[in-house]
């Protein structure tokens, strides 16, 4: 009773277009006076407070930070000149040069929509001008900015490592790791479902190419546009390095990311910061801010699961569905694929994970693998109508409906499945990095 009365609470709220984390509020708030009058309410400040006190989250303002900073010195722009130099020229090398930068530019911002927002308001005018249809450019673009949740560092790790470990011991080092060959297997993935619309688009009469766009850069150009792009290069490798170098934690790089960004910003790039300071503080404050409300929320919803022995209940619920892991892996991707349509990655995983983590312990499924096709899941949400926030990002900016977007987008989900079940059904795919680094 209690978790068809939270269940269908947060629902109902939920296609009432609620936002997600009063949804989770206030179904949460529903049963605890249901159950215990106004003495329920007791808990809930503890819990909100506990739920973001906590070293490891301090990553996420400062990685949101960071991304703002990069994003506003110019940084995305600069990659996006530096991979147009090498392989922009090509036939569809714009669908190269989109992909490429979504890889890189995830590795700076941990974030979907933010990946969006940096590259799209270049890409996709540039891949209209190339001959697709603003609905393709903005679904690739909406789609490659899903790999900012799984490219290291990647906010979504973070969360995933402290709610799996309240359950059981998992390193955000070790997820980072096996997120990135999982995250590149995507980027080819889409390029691969962008160049079979192309021909689609092509025998309709509907693809218009014009070779003239981009003109193939000689050798001192993509020199000059390599070296223009450097300061966003080092970036992963001074994130990633350092962690795995063991001279920082993940909370720490993030902290590095920021000093980073600023001194380049304003001795490299000569960038006058100060004048822009107030606004990128406000920007990365209400970035954060959604996160950590939506965080607090979501802990008492999962305290609720938790206590009331409901994740118990529900496991054991799947788990006589059968017993077979090929079964109940194919039950659980589809479960996550349709929350992933309606809810973001914060939120499902603090409502999915004290349910479905015994589930994968019990049929002795790596941890690790289980953070990563989870959050390959939810990242192909982001791109899912109709509640995927990418689209409405990449809508806005390509100025089509959501309705065409969400068309242009079904090639790309296709591909993204297709790479899911890889990352589900082969766990080397995730856990070769970390066991080749020895990482734990």
């Amino acid at each position: 009773m209690i978790a068809l009365l939270l269940f269908g609470a947060f629902f109902v709220l939920i296609f009432l277009r609620v936002p997600i984390a009063i949804s989770l509020g206030i179904s949460s708030l529903i049963v605890l006076v249901s159950s215990n009058g106004l003495y329920g309410l007791e808990a809930v400040t503890d819990i909100m407070y506990t739920s973001v006190a906590k070293f490891t989250l301090l990553a996420i303002p400062f990685f949101i930070l960071a991304g703002v900073i990069m994003d506003h010195v110019g940084i995305s722009k600069r990659l996006i000149e530096f991979a147009q130099a090498m392989v922009g020229h090509r036939k569809g090398g714009i669908v190269l040069v989109t992909v490429l930068v979504a890889v890189f530019f995830a590795a700076i911002s941990g974030s979907g929509p933010a990946t969006v927002a940096a590259i799209g308001g270049i890409l996709i005018p540039a891949m209209v001008k190339s001959g697709y249809t603003k609905e393709t450019a903005g679904a690739l673009v909406a789609s490659s900015g899903a790999i900012g949740i799984i490219i290291p560092p990647s906010i979504a790790f973070i969360v995933f490592a402290v709610v799996a470990g309240d359950q059981i011991p998992i390193t955000i080092n070790r997820l980072f790791l096996a997120g990135v060959i999982p995250g590149l297997l995507m980027g080819f993935a889409f390029i691969v479902a962008a160049f079979y619309v192309r021909r689609k688009e092509e025998k309709k009469g509907i693809f218009h190419a014009d070779e003239a766009v981009v003109q193939k850069a000689s050798g001192k150009e993509r020199w000059q546009a390599f070296v223009r792009a450097l300061p966003g290069l080092f970036i992963p490798f001074i994130i990633l390095g350092g962690i795995y170098g063991g001279f920082f934690t993940p909370t720490e790089a993030a902290v590095v990311a920021v000093v980073y960004g600023l001194i380049v910003g304003l001795f490299v790039l000569r960038e006058n910061l100060f004048k822009s300071m107030y606004r990128i503080f406000v920007d990365a404050s209400l970035q954060t801010a959604v996160v950590m409300i939506i965080v607090s929320a979501a802990s008492v919803f999962a305290y609720i699961i938790t206590t009331e022995q409901i994740a118990r209940d529900m496991s054991d619920t799947i788990l006589s569905i059968s017993s077979n892991p090929v079964v109940i892996l194919l039950l659980i991707n589809v479960l996550l694929l349709i929350a992933g349509a309606f809810i973001d990655a914060i939120s499902a995983y603090y409502i999915f994970v004290p349910i479905l983590l015994p589930i994968m312990l019990f049929i002795d499924m790596d941890p690790t693998v289980f953070g990563v096709f989870m959050t390959v899941n939810l990242a192909i949400g982001l791109f899912t109508p109709p509640v995927g926030l990418n689209l409405y990002v990449a809508a806005g900016i390509s100025k089509t409906n959501i309705i065409g977007i969400s068309r242009g987008v079904l090639p790309f989900i296709v591909a993204a499945i297709i790479v899911l079940l890889l990352i589900t059904f082969v766990p080397a795919i995730s856990t070769f990095l970390p066991d080749l680094m020895n990482v734990k």
